[in-house]
């Protein structure tokens, strides 16, 4: 799974060695030696890849450019390289969203194996994310009477409730379900639920549906 990996290391022998092996590997290579340096020439979230970043960098640390990065909007995987593991450094850069955290040396199959499954959550995220987008087009594309349908629909509600609600008939709904159901590319009430749900546009009732 080729893929841009940009090494931020301090030391020189262990990140020419890094981009020696990852480019025998097939994969693109940039190097940098520092989190700025890294900042300056910030890749765009397009691209599939991953950072590898060592811990203890000069100036901004690992986990300081990792914050950063978030506070930017990057989406690149990050993994950690350290020579000096501790369990609370590793939590802490865990949490705050690190793909793996590796003690060097490292073994080249592990280390491959590592920007691998980066590269592939990375993609997954991105599909997940076109997909939601996707999503969002079609809700928006829904007339003002067709949206508060479809707010009524995931909320359980029946077609009498929703006629009743915004002062209609029960046909007129049945109408504009079928247009909302149509707009939307879903063939059952279940569907529209898990749309409503994956947009945050549903909140639970415990009401039954019709």
């Amino acid at each position: 799974m080729p893929g841009f990996v940009h090494i931020v290391d301090d030391d020189v022998s262990f990140r020419t060695a890094l981009e020696r092996r990852l480019k025998l590997a097939r994969y693109c290579v940039a190097t940098y030696t520092s989190a700025q340096e890294l900042l300056d020439r910030l890749p765009g979230n397009e691209e599939a890849g991953c950072i590898l970043l060592d811990v203890r960098i000069p100036g901004m640390s690992g986990p300081e450019l990792q914050k950063r990065l978030s506070e930017l909007g990057s989406t690149l995987p990050i993994v950690f390289l350290t020579g000096y593991a501790d369990t609370a450094t590793t939590v802490q850069a865990i949490k705050a969203g690190a793909e793996d955290f590796l003690t060097k040396p490292i073994a080249s199959e592990q280390l491959i194996e590592a920007i691998d499954r980066a590269i592939a959550r990375q993609d997954l995220a991105r599909s997940q994310r076109s997909r939601l987008d996707a999503l969002r087009v079609l809700l928006a594309k829904l007339t003002p009477r067709e949206r508060q349908v479809f707010d009524l629909i995931v909320r359980g509600k029946i077609n009498k409730q929703i006629a009743h609600e915004l002062g209609t008939t029960e046909r007129t709904v049945k109408a504009h379900r079928h247009q909302v159901m149509e707009k939307m590319r879903v063939q059952s009430f279940a569907e529209l639920v898990s749309i409503a749900e994956r947009l945050g546009t549903r909140e639970p009732t415990g009401e039954g549906q019709d």
